[in-house]
């Protein structure tokens, strides 16, 4: 008997080893993904025009839309009806799991694949932009291909192994771009309309899911080949049935359908919110411009202004979104255990670490605005929408934490909500004020949209957890910090050319914004963590938990009396 338990013990360790380096493969698969994706978007402008990247950035939010409809949450599905199957031996039954997932999503990639491609003119209609038709056309095909590959990663990851999942994505985003600025440069070269160069931008995405597939495919097939002592795999994944299969009641193809389609549906409808709010731009913004005075060809490079600012508000998204990952595990676990002092205590430094990265990443992109947009962009046309937008930072990090929070609580839904909420709001600012403010009007909807959603999940998160935050430590010394971090950030702004000019040195236009760029980068965040540390709004205790400010460099900031 103790030697059963010793077992199940390590067995138990040996699961959860496998689960956190799983979670681990994932978490720096998706984020070098979303690089790859976010940081993409500034040569694209390069390379292409304005014009082209607002027909790009109007196409794109909708295939993500109806990319997320057509696979409607089936690979967490799939991962967690495999892994049933698989605790139970029942090998072969995860397998058909996987087949019939796999026809089911071919058959809903299919139907969308003709919505759009049959559709794209009348999509485009609706936008206002018919020259966004080519593109939607162009994009459509790779939903022939994902839905599939989607249902691989799900059957994998319900056997714990990410690596194939991990592999594929990194390769789909690498294939993607690369097809992506092969297509640009040559479509460029020959003189093609925008419309034809915004179709191979997008034509990216199918190139991509090939990639994906073929990566997922040499996985599967290498595996089925090798059987359950694939190095590959490292699983059991394709071992052959067990005694448990014998006693299991199997259920038609039919009765599985049915349950997969009623635990998917759920999570679609909890993973399209996010999408929806993004769209909203697309199909409002364009037709919208009209009636500020523009023709098509005006909307969609205003368009394209505007979304200047939108990968660098995803960098920071980015951010709490890793920081999120780590999150909802520990509010769940602190939560099963009853420990609310726990509970209370990482829901307030995470939300505290949020607050205080949001506002100096909002203030310090407001600054720096006009100089980061010729730095990437090449010239400083849209720099007052940038402005604005960059406020969108804050707000958006508060609600993904926020959000983590409450997923961490079991309220799932409460965030989706929150998002379709703020999707509204975004629909009804944008009538009301881009007629009038052009682009940025639509990035000062974007403000009170995101503003919205954080707004109502905090005090959601706030509420659930018995969290108090103290006014002093919250907004009053914070704010003193980015007071100082703004006047380092002017200083910079209007000292730097200045003094750069006094002494002859001879810059072009873009190579003076980038030295002001990164200058103002690095002093803003070295005169902001100083302040903070000077006024004690980060502790010596906070600091002592992060593993590579132990020692010397804490030392140091003791004997300097930075740290109070």
């Amino acid at each position: 008997m103790k030697e059963d338990s010793e077992a199940q013990g390590k067995e138990g360790q040996l699961a959860g080893a496998t689960l956190l380096k799983g979670a681990a493969v994932l978490g720096v698969a998706a984020v070098i993904s979303k690089l790859i994706g976010t940081i993409q978007k500034i040569p694209l402008q390069n390379v292409a025009g304005d014009e082209v990247f607002g027909i790009y950035n109007a196409v794109y939010p909708l295939y993500i839309l109806i990319l997320f409809l057509a696979t409607a949450g089936f690979p967490i599905v799939v991962s967690k009806f495999v892994s049933e199957h698989v605790s139970a031996g029942r090998h072969e039954e995860a397998h058909r799991v996987l087949r019939v997932s796999s026809a089911v999503l071919a058959a809903t990639g299919f139907l969308f694949f003709l919505f759009l491609f049959c559709g794209a003119d009348w999509l485009a209609g609706l936008m206002g932009a018919s020259q966004t038709s080519r593109a939607i056309r162009s994009v459509s095909f790779a939903l022939l291909l994902v839905p599939v590959m989607s249902a691989l990663r799900g059957y994998f990851q319900g056997y714990q192994n990410m690596i194939p999942t991990a592999v594929s994505q990194v390769v789909e985003q690498t294939i993607r771009v690369a097809t992506m600025f092969g297509l640009l440069l040559l479509f460029v070269h020959y003189g093609y309309g925008a419309d034809w160069i915004a179709a191979g931008a997008t034509f990216g995405s199918v190139m991509g899911a090939v990639a994906g597939l073929l990566v997922m495919l040499h996985y599967y097939l290498k595996g089925r080949r090798k059987g359950k002592d694939s190095s590959l795999l490292k699983t059991a994944a394709f071992a052959p049935a067990k005694s448990g299969e014998v006693c299991y009641a199997r259920e038609s193809n039919s009765s599985l359908i049915r349950r997969l389609l009623l635990y998917a549906l759920p999570i679609c409808l909890g993973t399209i919110a996010l999408p929806i709010l993004t769209l909203v731009d697309s199909f409002s913004v364009p037709r919208l411009l009209k009636h500020h005075g523009l023709d098509e060809m005006g909307a969609l490079y205003q368009f394209g202004l505007y979304n200047h600012g939108l990968p660098l508000v995803q960098l920071v998204a980015m951010l709490a979104s890793s920081m999120s990952a780590a999150l909802v595990p520990a509010i769940a676990q602190a939560k099963a255990k009853g420990d609310s002092a726990l509970l209370r205590s990482r829901t307030e430094q995470s939300l505290r670490l949020t607050w205080l990265i949001g506002l100096a990443a909002s203030v310090g992109l407001a600054v720096l605005a006009e100089p980061i947009n010729v730095m990437f962009f090449r010239s400083g046309e849209g720099s007052l929408a940038m402005v604005i937008l960059s406020f969108t930072a804050l707000f958006s990090i508060l609600n993904i934490v926020a959000s983590s929070v409450l997923q961490g609580f079991g309220a799932v839904a409460a965030p989706a909500f929150y998002l379709l909420a703020a999707a509204a709001a975004k629909i009804a600012a944008n009538a009301a004020l881009v007629p009038r403010w052009g682009i940025d009007g639509a990035a000062t909807a974007a403000v009170v949209a995101y503003a919205l959603a954080g707004g109502l999940a905090l005090a959601h998160a706030l509420r659930a957890t018995g969290v108090t935050p103290a006014f002093g430590q919250t907004v009053i010394k914070p704010m003193l910090s980015l007071g100082l971090m703004t006047v380092g950030l002017l200083a910079v702004t209007r000292g730097l050319p200045a003094l750069l000019g006094a002494l002859h040195v001879g810059l072009p236009l873009r190579g003076m914004a980038t030295v002001v760029s990164l200058a103002g980068v690095a002093v803003g965040a070295l005169v902001y963590a100083l302040a903070l540390l000077r006024l004690g709004v980060v502790s010596s205790a906070e600091l002592e938990q992060v593993p590579q400010l132990r020692g010397k460099p804490l030392a140091l900031l003791r004997r300097t009396k930075l740290l109070r």
